[in-house]
Order: structure tokens, then C-alpha cells, then sequence
């Protein structure tokens, strides 16, 4: 058997992320993007994933997978308090909760695309307003 097959790739001796480590770390980002075609499940389920198989071989990967874990969290909560908005005002809440909600999808797309650019290039990234419940 080959060695290059069994052991893991040396970590990087300049501090940056290695170039796996840095492709894995978009990919934990954009895999929130499977959210759009699955009803929102993926928003968690791709950072998930992606956080679990990664955490104790790439810590880059690991550390921004679990970034977008808690930022799509958060973006869950929210969700979560303007339905029970526009339910409470028995859809009057409506008149706030549809614009918000919009600029909201917008905010999560383009935050979603950014950290996975930034992820890319090696730039640990923070989604802004996040609550850090996994740490």
C-alpha cells in the first residue's frame, strides 16, 4: 500500500490553509446554497455535513463549515420568529414579515456567496448578526 494513500496531508508550516483545506471551506459555505432546491433543509444539512466529516482532519474547513452552520441557525431562528409574527397578528404581520423576509434571502445569498470567496482565498470569515450556538 502507498503512503500517500494512508496518512493524511502535512498541515501547512506558514499558517495559511492549504489548498484542500481552503476548497473544503468554500464548500462548506456554498453547500448552504442546497437550501434553495430543498426546501431550506440544506441551509443546515450542507454545513453539517461538511463540519462532521472535516472537523478533526482540516481545521480551516472545519472552523468556516461551522461558521455557515451557525449563521444558517440563526437565519432558522429568525424564520422561525416572523412566522409566528404573521400568525400572532393572524396575518397582519404579513405587511412586515414579506419585505423582511425578502431582504433577508437577499442578505443570506449574498453573505452565502462572499464567505465562500473569502473561504477560497484563505480569509477566515464571520457572517455579521450570527449567534454562535455551536462552538
Amino acid at each position: 500500500m502507498n503512503d500517500y494513500q494512508t496518512t493524511p496531508p502535512p498541515a501547512p508550516t506558514d499558517g495559511n490553509p492549504g489548498s484542500e483545506d481552503r476548497q473544503w471551506a468554500m464548500f462548506g459555505h456554498l453547500s448552504a446554497l442546497a437550501g434553495i432546491f430543498t426546501g431550506g433543509v440544506g441551509n443546515i444539512v450542507g454545513p453539517l455535513i461538511v463540519w462532521l466529516v472535516k472537523k478533526d482532519t482540516l481545521p480551516f474547513a472545519a472552523d468556516q463549515a461551522k461558521e455557515a452552520l451557525n449563521f444558517n441557525i440563526t437565519l432558522l431562528i429568525v424564520a422561525v420568529a416572523l412566522a409566528l409574527l404573521s400568525i400572532v397578528t393572524f396575518g397582519l404581520g404579513l405587511i412586515l414579515v414579506i419585505p423582511l423576509g425578502v431582504l433577508i434571502g437577499i442578505a443570506w445569498l449574498v453573505l452565502t456567496i462572499m464567505a465562500g470567496i473569502k473561504a477560497n482565498d484563505g480569509v477566515t470569515y464571520r457572517y455579521p448578526l450570527t449567534i454562535r450556538l455551536i462552538k
